[in-house]
């Protein structure tokens, strides 16, 4: 039995979810509440040093990094496939994985951070947020989380997020030009996965439409995206009650702001 440590809302366990369904796999859930950095404790840390979700455990073993178990699901489960058949075709999937892992990851968490998470952190203990920044070890993601708690939209990680966005909308928007269905054609890949979880936070904190105004092609992906069986499935029968309205008050909160910043990228670039 596969077992998949997890968090129900992590973008990065949701990808994870949406590739087990796909492949009509079963496991056991272990929750790992990071509101109360159950990712940061002794018996975590034991299976996933980094002390991030998800952790999948197969025949004992832990594999981490959503990306990487994602491939590792592919390739021990092949059917049905979810990377082309071709090796030019599987190294244009992976352009895709690396500009999640490279950009659009860290976007979403600084996007999420400055809408969801920057109040509840300023409502904590002194010894709470320490517990936080301190990031396993980890001084990069210290650095972003404490520019994000400081000063919000307003940090460079968020414009740096913003950027990754615009960049990635306008290469979905050239690619799907020639009237595919998904990203690599009429097969359902990895790349898919890899980015729906990541459109769908800025759907859920009502910021999409600052990125795929005029991009018609997206606005399509995502409506089949959106309405694909392991997308709701694997995302949206997860929510527990009040997450959505949730996230789309929070989102409202900093909208202006990313608008502005958007539209700085804009002019710069």
């Amino acid at each position: 039995m596969l077992e998949l440590y997890q968090f129900g809302n992590s973008v990065c366990a949701q990808k994870v979810r949406i590739t087990m369904i796909e492949k009509g796999l079963d496991w056991e859930t272990h929750e790992v509440n990071l509101f109360t950095s159950e990712q940061y404790s002794p018996k975590y840390l034991k299976i996933n040093p980094k002390g991030v979700v998800p952790t999948l455990i197969t025949s004992g073993q832990p594999v981490i990094e959503s990306t990487l178990i994602c491939e590792y699901l592919d390739e021990t489960y092949p059917d049905p496939s979810l990377t082309p058949g071709d090796p030019l075709g599987r190294s244009r999937m992976r352009l895709w994985s690396k500009a999640v892992d490279e950009g659009l990851f860290e976007g979403v968490v600084e996007l999420s951070f400055s809408a969801m998470f920057r109040q509840r952190m300023q409502n904590m203990t002194d010894e709470q947020r320490a517990v936080r920044f301190a990031n396993v070890g980890d001084p990069r993601r210290r650095d972003r989380f404490m520019s994000t708690y400081q000063d919000g939209v307003a940090s460079p990680y968020v414009f740096h997020g913003i950027a990754a966005y615009e960049k990635a909308f306008k290469t979905m928007e050239d690619d799907l030009s020639d009237g595919r269905h998904w990203l690599m054609g009429d097969q359902f890949t990895l790349a898919d996965i890899n980015l729906m979880p990541l459109v769908a936070r800025l759907y859920y904190l009502d910021l999409l439409d600052i990125w795929v105004f005029k991009r018609p092609r997206v606005e399509g992906w995502w409506e089949r995206a959106k309405n694909h069986r392991s997308f709701i499935q694997g995302v949206m029968e997860h929510f527990k009650p009040g997450e959505v309205s949730e996230m789309k008050k929070s989102g409202l909160n900093i909208k202006e702001q990313v608008s502005a910043r958007h539209k700085d990228y804009l002019e710069q670039f």
